[in-house]
């Protein structure tokens, strides 16, 4: 096959399972922050468990992969989406931007509408705005993002003043351990559930490609090794942590206490893993961010710091159309030929290696994920002087 073409591919499958890893640390929060926080697990043991259950859900459904490469971008007569594989690669490199630039700023938002958002903005510029799938973009993606925070939120809410409730403001001996070995249990679901769902997503793009590329055929789900990579690039991330969003999810949005981890776990994961069989890509990060508010306002109104959650939703409402505007315009650039897919390329690796040493000067990591002692983070939250994260 011809270099101009089996290099797009290429790149575009090592892109994707680097997106994967990325997806990986920035949604480590979802699943162990509440956890970690309450101390009902140490750090390492938490990520530990929450990678071996990312990689095990990554085999338990396809759904949602299929409604990436089928359900988001329009289809002409032979059931080939009307985007090239450069393209995809533009949009690619503008949902891994804007993880990382998330991920140093310590915001928990969604991989998933990065993700999204940069092949969207990638198709309007490459293919024009017929190339994307907008009654499925609506209910697939809109709808969901709007939706299932609110009632993640809602179940954890309950959940969480039915639990102060039955232990009587969980004074009753011994409720406090038994709801961190309850953590345990539920926040190993969230992992499951971040499994059938976010590494679905990367599966789906790989599968997309290679249906563009004519390697595989239209309509057929992801093959057994692109299952493999994503699931494993995607534990691989999670064992090495995103204790920058970890320590904004589990200590900055409400003040955690065992019984509201447990019920906000819970509530994540019952949300998630529906999703998940009804082929839904629901942004964890999202679900799992309104869990916990949820849980605070269980317990009491005035535990929620609310300068924070403002800055997390704003985080929400630009990720998409931010994502598809580095997308769109990466995907320009690829358009031009082999030369301006090199061009996307070299900006893209040198925009990913700036965020990385800017976050090493500020470190966090599992010895330090829960300290409080930092003087002005990346939310704008005063607090005393001490080590910045």
């Amino acid at each position: 096959m011809d270099l101009a073409v089996v290099l797009p591919v290429l790149l575009v499958i090592a892109l994707a399972i680097f997106f994967d890893f990325t997806n990986g640390f920035h949604d480590t929060a979802n699943a162990m922050a509440t956890s970690v926080a309450t101390g009902a697990l140490k750090p390492r043991v938490a990520v530990l468990i929450s990678a071996v259950l990312n990689l095990v859900g990554a085999f338990l459904s396809t759904a949602v992969a299929k409604t990436v490469s089928e359900g988001i971008l329009a289809q002409d007569d032979r059931g080939l989406p009307q985007i090239t594989v450069p393209m995809i690669f533009a949009g690619l490199m503008g949902s891994v931007v804007w993880n990382l630039l998330t991920w140093w700023l310590g915001l928990p938002s969604s991989s998933t509408h990065a993700l999204f958002g940069g092949l969207i903005g990638a198709a309007v510029i490459g293919a024009g705005f017929q190339a994307v799938e907008w009654g499925g973009v609506l209910s697939k993606i809109v709808l969901p993002a709007l939706l299932s925070p609110f009632i993640a939120g809602t179940v954890a809410l309950a959940a969480t003043y039915l639990v102060y409730r039955i232990t009587r403001m969980a004074t009753v001996a011994g409720s406090t351990t038994a709801f961190r070995h309850g953590q345990t249990i539920s926040a190993s679901l969230v992992s499951l559930a971040h499994g059938t769902n976010d590494a679905q997503k990367t599966m789906g793009v790989i599968t997309l490609t290679l249906i563009v590329a004519g390697a595989q055929e239209a309509g057929t789900g992801p093959q057994l090794w692109v299952i493999l990579s994503a699931g494993g690039a995607i534990a691989l991330g999670t064992y090495l942590g995103g204790w920058r969003i970890m320590r904004t999810v589990g200590k900055r949005i409400t003040d955690v206490k065992p019984p509201q981890g447990f019920a906000a776990e819970t509530s994540a994961a019952s949300t998630i893993l529906i999703s998940s069989t009804l082929g839904f890509p629901l942004s964890t990060t999202q679900v799992t961010s309104g869990a916990v508010i949820g849980s605070g306002l269980g317990k009491r109104l005035a535990s929620v710091h609310w300068n924070v959650v403002t800055r997390i939703a704003f985080a929400w409402v630009v990720t998409l159309p931010a994502a598809a505007i580095v997308g769109g315009g990466a995907a320009w650039a690829a358009s031009t030929g082999l030369a301006g897919l090199m061009i996307v390329l070299i900006l893209g690796l040198a925009a990913c290696a700036g965020l990385f040493v800017l976050a090493r000067r500020r470190p966090v990591s599992a010895n330090n994920v829960n300290d409080e002692s930092v003087s002005a983070d990346a939310l704008g939250r005063r607090q005393p002087e001490g080590e910045r994260a």
